[in-house]
């Protein structure tokens, strides 16, 4: 309860401006309406800070983004993950231990407590029944992290009374399962009690709606029919210690079918609610180009705070740590900022991995040549939107998607902010990072890259080592990543149909890019690829790993896809920054930083840590560890 408590003083939030509940007793903090609203505060406060990399894993776990080791600039313990360092003696991450089954039983205690209309006799009913939906759904999320990390668990529906019998308190953990229909049937009972949008969005962002409930309880679905937990046989021998199975060893459709249902449900509500795809207005009351104006779609679809395409956005997770890691050296009057320092690269695994400017895969692109990724090339006048005129950069970066660009700063690359010395998107902000240059030396990420997507645009650099950092909540649920959802699991469900195409094509438009049919038609050597199953498979993945890339998600999609094992079992490269300018020839030389090892299966589940096993007898290990 401390931790949480600490946790919340510390991250200032509109959402719930009062302070969580601290008084001695139980009986003191249901009396009245302000005693429980410190409670219902304390519910909220162990949600995780997510948008800070230094404590989401999946900033720091997998190959999306690397850093400098040893670190000088960010707190890098968790990225041991990544390293290889995960162990069972004291668990990197550990939600197992107390913080999150603190949280649920947090949320037990205000849900038997509120639940009771003898307790807090000046709560207005309605007020009542949007508390418990809300805390309803709290408990159910704290389930599914637990879940996500450790697959099946026990499930904590009730709190045990204080002297109950110590047998009591030793649960075995549940079935992958059960635990899924347990979160989604709770996340239902919460969603009937959840209004359609805030009652006031100045005081009440970031308090849990119906539309939250209802995509978060599809994401639960997609997990649970993904092949890390629907007919895993690689954990047919993981048992309870009384031998009942904890995977299913069976492949079913129809979990793929539930979870269609429930992202067209929730995609309808979004709608009824007023959410929507982002697009850029142009505000600053000077001309944009269309290249811009797609690229400012995509980059405030995540970082304009509250914008409509935010389904739900993370008021207890600030965002100040992730912009000042992944900003650029842009402004050559304060090339010696020293509080800034790139510390967030991303990888070329992942560089390569945004499409052509004709929308496929750069080695499927029947009509460019992405072979020598090294081959060094000059910006035209033509591509000053994107790329620096004049300026010799590598092959890889250019003939793009508009993703690319918004997404991704990087040598020789254009990176306009709303305080463009121009005032427009011509002659704006550019990085220029090899020796010799403005942007150059030791604040440069370790791959050269940076995940320009989560800075906001509203980012100054400002005189005597000072910034302006435009903060914004983290993104927990936006309404692309809903209709991606939805689009993968209805393509598993029943196969490539009309509906896939449209709700991937929704979000390619807003990328500026042409439809799966036609791109694939017209420009990849694998023409029919958007025509079968395994095709569709293949582009939904892909798509996905663009769109929602930078946000936390690849991390757990490579595992809940199975795809971890072959694609985490590479070497981390990036460009050689210690290259100077005169010879480009040598900076643009691909660098190994890191060669990952991801261990199958052991890697997929965390551990639980020894000591919670010697306590309780009846838990057993996830399987490798």
């Amino acid at each position: 309860m401390l931790s949480g408590l600490i946790l919340l003083t510390a991250c200032k939030k509109n959402y719930l401006d009062v302070a969580p509940d601290n008084v001695a007793t139980l009986a003191n903090a249901f009396t009245m309406r302000s005693e429980a609203e410190k409670y219902l505060a304390t519910c909220y406060s162990y949600l995780p800070n997510d948008g800070d990399p230094t404590q989401n894993i999946a900033y720091m776990g997998c190959d999306e983004v690397w850093y400098q080791y040893p670190s000088a600039s960010i707190n890098a313990t968790n990225w041991a993950v990544a390293r290889g360092g995960q162990n069972v003696t004291s668990p990197y991450i550990n939600y197992w231990d107390g913080y999150m089954f603190n949280a649920i039983r947090v949320c037990n205690t205000f849900l038997d407590n509120v639940g009771n209309l003898s307790e807090v006799p000046d709560l207005q009913i309605d007020e009542r029944t949007r508390w418990l939906g809300e805390v309803m759904f709290l408990k159910a999320y704290y389930h599914f992290l637990l879940f996500r990390q450790y697959g099946p668990i026990p499930i904590v529906d009730k709190n045990l009374p204080i002297d109950a019998p110590l047998e009591e308190t030793k649960t075995k953990r549940q079935p992958a399962d059960s635990v899924v229909n347990y979160i989604a049937n709770l996340l239902d009972s919460a969603a009937a009690r959840l209004p359609l949008n805030v009652l006031s969005p100045s005081t009440d962002d970031g308090h849990i709606t119906k539309p939250i409930a209802q995509s978060i309880k599809a994401r639960v679905l997609v997990y649970g029919a993904s092949p890390l937990f629907n007919g895993n046989t690689d954990y047919a021998s993981f048992k309870n210690k009384d031998g009942q199975q904890l995977f299913s060893q069976t492949v079913s459709v129809a979990k793929w079918q539930r979870a269609a249902d429930a992202a067209k449900t929730a995609i309808a509500t979004c709608s009824q609610a007023g959410i929507s795809l982002y697009q850029f207005i142009n505000q600053t009351g000077f001309p944009l180009t269309d290249t811009t104006m797609v690229q400012m779609s995509i980059r405030n679809a995540v970082c304009d705070k509250w914008n409509v395409e935010w389904i739900w956005g993370n008021s207890n997770s600030s965002t100040y740590q992730l912009q000042y890691s992944s900003m650029a050296h842009i402004d050559p009057a304060n090339a010696g900022n020293s509080s800034i320092y790139g510390s967030m690269g991303p990888s070329l695994a992942v560089v390569k991995q945004f499409y052509s400017v004709n929308g496929v895969p750069i080695n499927e692109d029947k009509t460019l040549d992405f072979s020598n990724m090294t081959q060094l090339r000059t910006g035209t006048h033509a591509e000053r939107f994107n790329l620096i005129e004049n300026y010799q950069t590598a092959r890889i970066n250019f003939d793009r998607e508009p993703r690319f660009y918004a997404d991704l700063g990087f040598d020789g690359g254009v990176w306009y902010m709303q305080n463009s010395p121009s005032n427009t998107d011509d002659n704006t902000w550019t990085t220029q990072l090899r020796l010799g240059d403005f942007g150059a030396g030791i604040p440069v990420t370790i791959t050269t890259y940076y995940p320009k997507k989560m800075v906001n645009w509203k980012f100054a650099f400002l005189p005597d080592n000072g910034n302006h950092v435009e903060d914004y909540p983290f993104p927990n649920m936006r309404l692309a990543d809903l209709y991606l959802l939805y689009a993968e699991a209805l393509n598993e469900a029943s196969g490539p149909s009309a509906d896939v195409y449209t709700y991937l094509n929704l979000i390619r438009a807003r990328a500026g890019l042409g439809t799966v049919q036609d791109s694939w038609t017209n420009f990849s050597n694998n023409p029919t690829k958007y025509t079968t199953q395994a095709g569709l498979r293949s582009i939904i993945h892909q798509e996905r790993d663009i769109e929602m890339s930078f946000e936390g998600s690849r991390f757990w999609d490579l595992r809940r896809w199975k795809e971890a094992a072959q694609t985490l079992n590479a070497n981390i490269t990036g460009w050689n920054r210690m290259g100077t300018a005169q010879n480009p020839q040598l900076f643009y030389t691909i660098t190994t930083f890191f060669n990952m090892q991801f261990i199958s299966p052991r890697d997929y589940l965390w551990p639980i840590a020894e000591s919670d096993l010697q306590v309780n007898e009846n838990l057993v290990q996830n399987p490798g560890w």
